[in-house]
Parts: C-alpha cells; structure tokens; sequence
C-alpha cells in the first residue's frame, strides 16, 4: 500500500525551507514510492526553483510530487499517513484536528533545522508535544550517528564523480551559463547573505597573482557586489574584472544546475542549509555563511560544525579554514584567513573529499525518514 506524506513548509528565508522540502519531496517519490503533497504558502518563491511552477493554480503536479498552494483560509483536508511540519511551522488547526479524526493517527514529525551540535543526538527521534492522541516526533538531519543524516539522492556522487572528470561537460554546461573559464583560473561560487568581509575578500583576489573568477548568483549578497565593483542594479550576464579577479553574475538556477555548478568550481562560498550540504556533496572546499540570529545563536552552531569538520586536520589548516570562516561570519575582513587557506589548499581539498565520503557512508536523510516510519508502525 503506498504511503501519503504531507509535507508543510513556510517560507521563511527564501529558498532555504523550500529548496529542503522540495528536494525531500521528490526523493520520497522517486527513490520510496510515496505519495506526496507538498504544502507551500509562498509559490513565487519556489517558482525560483522550480519554474515550471505555475504560481496561480492552489493544486498542481511537478516531477511526481502533488503541490498544494497553502491558503489562509484552510479549507477542509484529509490528513496523510506521515505528516511533516518542516522547521516547526505551525499546522492549520483544521488540520489538526483532522489528524485526530483518523481511525489511525498519522505519524507527526517536526523535521529541524540541520546543526551539529552535540545535544542534537540526545533529541533526535524522540516525542515532543501531543494534540489530543496524536503525538509529534522530533527528526533532526545531522552529521553524526544517532541523527537523521543529510539530504543526498541515489546516485549523487556517482553522478558527480563522472561530470568532475569530464571537462567537456563542465565547459558545456559553463558556456550555457555565459561563462568562460580562463585556463589557470580559480573558479569560486559566491552564494550568500550580505557581509561586510565581501570587500577585503574581493580586494586580496584582485591583486592575487593567481587570477581568479568569481560566480554569483543572484542573491542577497549582490549588493555588496555593486558596491565593490561601483555598479548599481547588476543583473545576470554582467561581467567586472579588476586586476586578477573577475566578477560574474549568473541567473539565480534550478537546484540540479546549482549542484553542477558547485562540481565545476574549486572553491564555494554558500549559505544557510541547502547550499551548505550540497557543497558538501560536491567534495571542495567550502565556506559556509550560517543564517544570523538573535543573541548570536548561530555562532554556536557554527563552532559545533567546525569542531567535527575540522577534526584530523593540520594545525595550520585547521586555523586557517576555521579562522576564515569565523571572519566571513563576522563580516570582518578575511584577506589573511584566505591567504592562508590558499597555501592549505591541497589540504583542505582532500579533507573535502574524505568528509564527503564520511558523510556518505551514512544512510541519506530521506531514507532515515521512511526507516522511522517503519519502525513507529
């Protein structure tokens, strides 16, 4: 009998929420035969990742997963077999009730933001709050054993493997997005939030003696692009070179070009969680911008990801990558922290590749979701 999962997700950042769900969603469809709907309430949002989105329509079917448009005004619904609130959105209480009703309750999960803190462990997997009878489970994805792993469908490295080792795909797949890499280039993805570190970032690669070239999707961090470059409103296809460096801007892509793009660069920069583990996947050396919050929250999950990711490293690239990361972090300026990592770059590259094998010896997130559900029934 084939399973139904709802899965709810509010946008909150943009793309973070719904670029996890939507991917999640699609793997319990292709890989787990289930039957999905995909509860959004901001479809301009994801049309972004998914531009065959049809944003007026309330229901509509995309790669196997039923989208639902998620209204204000809640209209009656039968609730699902699984149902995941993700990143602790609040349910319709409509439809809360409705998954009282069920002969059967559903299985209720609050699946949490991605951090590598050590209490995450002890909480993974166990009962949180009831509504009437039906009792909510927390599922925390992880980096460790003992939690529900990361976002990584069948195949993945396999896929990127063969794509890393055929330069004419990468030139391909480069040229379509308007990009021609020089020979000898660094190749860097910039995703992320504004920093104030862009700036001395950008100084030291533009009077680097190694050239390099800089792609940035559209995204909240090119502000700080115009103002370095001293260009207002760039758009995709602008191209700036100063010194060494040059600086392009890419249109903003669906996540299984966003995933090629990062195999093609040696070094990227993302953000918040779904650019942050897909980087990971892609086994180069990354910086990761951690979503702000408030009292500096963050910072403690980003020590927590740095103590495990940097363990069994050299001192001096241990310092090195951790200093740069706490610096870009701090939007203070990072020109010694990346002269610095550039010298540990064959360190840090092969630490890539073996953190992402690390990773993937572990069972991938989607499949940890449908085990625990195996086991509640």
């Amino acid at each position: 009998m084939t399973v139904r999962w709802d899965i709810f997700c509010t946008v909150v950042d943009n793309y973070g929420d719904i670029g996890v769900t939507w991917r999640l969603a699609r793997q319990l469809v292709a890989e787990h035969r289930c039957a999905v709907r995909l509860w959004v309430d901001d479809l301009r949002a994801f049309e972004r990742l998914c531009p065959s989105i049809d944003v007026t329509l309330t229901e509509q079917w995309q790669q196997g997963v039923q989208v639902r448009h998620w209204p204000k005004d809640w209209q009656p619904t039968e609730a699902a077999d699984v149902v995941i609130a993700a990143f602790a959105c609040q349910l319709p209480s409509a439809y809360m009730d409705a998954m009282a009703e069920r002969p059967a309750a559903p299985l209720w999960m609050n699946l949490d933001y991605l951090s590598a803190e050590d209490w995450v462990i002890g909480c993974h997997g166990l009962p949180s709050v009831k509504y009437k009878h039906v009792q909510k489970y927390f599922f925390f994805p992880g980096f460790q054993e003992g939690t529900g792993g990361l976002l990584r469908e069948a195949g993945l490295l396999e896929r990127r493997r063969e794509f890393q080792q055929d330069g004419e795909a990468q030139r391909a797949f480069l040229q379509g997005l308007g990009v021609e890499r020089e020979s000898g280039a660094r190749l860097i993805s910039l995703f992320a939030y504004e920093n104030d570190g862009l700036a001395s970032w950008f100084d030291a690669l533009a009077t680097d003696a190694r050239p390099s070239h800089v792609l940035v999707p559209e995204s909240r961090i090119l502000a700080d692009v115009e103002r370095w470059v001293g260009i207002d409103g760039l758009k995709a296809g602008a191209v700036h070179r100063r010194g060494a460096l040059t600086v392009q801007v890419l249109p903003f892509v669906r996540q299984d070009e966003y995933d090629q793009l990062l195999w093609c660069c040696d070094f990227n920069a993302v953000r918040g969680e779904d650019s942050f583990v897909r980087a990971q996947w892609a086994g180069r050396p990354l910086l990761w911008h951690i979503y702000q919050q408030e009292e500096d929250v963050h910072l403690e999950k980003l020590e927590a990801f740095l103590r495990l990711y940097t363990e069994g490293l050299p001192e001096a690239a241990e310092k090195a990558i951790s200093g740069l990361w706490r610096a870009w972090n701090a939007g203070q300026g990072v020109a010694e922290h990346w002269s610095a990592a550039c010298e540990q770059h064959q360190v840090l590259a092969e630490h890539a590749q073996a953190w992402c094998q690390k990773q993937a010896s572990r069972a991938d997130l989607a499949t940890a979701l449908v085990k625990f559900y195996r086991n509640w029934i």
